[in-house]
C-alpha cells in the first residue's frame, strides 16, 4: 500500500489531509493499547468533508497511515511544536494522556526509522513536488492543511474548543490579506465560533512550507469534530451537520484562493 493518495488539480491550491489515515503497520497494530485500538485521535472523515475542493480544482494529498504509526505533521527531528501538552512524531500517548502502546510493545527505533523513510518522507516529497509544480505553473502556490479534533480534551485545552481554529504560525505562514479574507468569512456567519492562532497555530506542515515571501501561502484549519460527526465510537459521519459546515468551509477556501493571488 502506498503511504498517500494524491490527485493533481488545475488551480494553485493544494489541500493536505495528513491525519485521516487508519492504516497500521504490523508492529503498531500488535502493540496498541486497548484505548488506542479504536484510533481515537484520527481526523475522521475529512476527505469526505472536503471532497468539494476537487470541484474547485484543488490538488488533494491524503495520508493513508494512522498518526499512531508516524505523525506527518511533526518535524522529522521530533522537536516539540508547542510548549503545552502535545504529541510527537511517534505518539506515545493519546490526546487524553493514556498510553498509545502496551508496555514493552512500542515499535523499536529501527522500525520507526523505516516509517520515517517509507511513510513520512514520501508524503513530504509529494507535498514539496506539488508546491513546486504549482509555483512553476501559476507563479505561486496555496497550501491548506486540514485537521479536526474532538471538541473537549482537557489535557490539551480548557473548556470546549472553538468550532473553527485557524492557524497561520502567528501570521508568518501567509500574507495579511489572506488571513483577513478568511477572518471576514468567519465573521460573516453566526453558526460557528472561531479563533485565529489560538491553541492551534499550525503544525509542522504549515510552519515549514508557509513562506509567503517565497510565493507559498499556508493556512491550517483545525475543526471541532462535533460539527460534522459523532465524537464517540464508532465516530459516525453526520450528513446534516457536515452539510451545514460545508456552507462555511467552501466560501472560506474560495476566500483563500482569491486573496492568495499575487497583487
Amino acid at each position: 500500500m502506498t503511504s498517500f493518495h494524491f490527485t493533481a488539480g488545475r488551480i494553485p491550491l493544494l489541500v493536505s489531509i495528513p491525519h485521516a489515515g487508519t492504516q497500521l503497520t504490523p508492529e503498531v497494530e500488535a502493540g496498541l493499547s486497548d484505548a488506542a485500538c479504536g484510533l481515537p485521535d484520527t481526523d475522521w472523515h475529512l476527505p469526505l468533508l472536503y471532497d468539494f475542493v476537487r470541484d474547485l480544482g484543488a490538488s488533494v494529498l491524503i495520508g493513508h497511515y494512522s498518526r499512531f504509526v508516524i505523525d506527518l505533521n511533526r518535524p522529522a527531528d521530533n522537536q516539540p511544536l508547542y510548549t503545552t501538552a502535545t504529541t510527537g512524531l511517534y505518539p506515545e500517548t493519546l490526546f487524553d494522556g493514556s498510553p498509545t502502546f502496551v508496555a514493552g510493545k512500542t515499535p523499536s527505533a529501527e522500525v520507526r526509522q523505516g516509517y520515517l523513510d517509507t511513510i513520512w518522507q514520501p508524503y513530504h516529497q509529494q507535498l514539496q513536488q506539488e508546491l513546486a509544480r504549482l509555483k512553476a505553473q501559476h507563479g505561486y502556490a496555496l497550501l491548506f492543511d486540514a485537521h479536526s479534533i474532538a471538541s473537549v480534551i482537557p489535557r490539551l485545552f480548557d473548556g470546549r474548543l472553538p468550532d473553527l481554529n485557524i492557524g497561520t504560525n502567528d501570521g508568518a505562514s501567509c500574507s495579511t490579506p489572506v488571513i483577513e479574507a478568511i477572518k471576514q468569512v468567519c465573521t460573516a456567519q453566526n453558526d460557528y465560533s472561531w479563533i485565529a492562532n489560538g491553541r492551534f497555530k499550525g503544525g509542522y506542515i504549515t510552519r515549514a512550507y508557509g513562506q509567503p515571501e517565497q510565493g507559498v501561502q499556508a493556512v491550517q484549519l483545525e475543526l471541532a469534530q462535533l460539527n460534522y460527526m459523532d465524537e464517540t465510537p464508532p465516530f459516525a459521519w453526520q450528513q446534516d451537520r457536515a452539510g451545514q459546515l460545508q456552507k462555511v468551509l467552501k466560501p472560506l477556501l474560495q476566500a483563500f484562493i482569491e486573496a492568495g493571488k499575487p497583487v
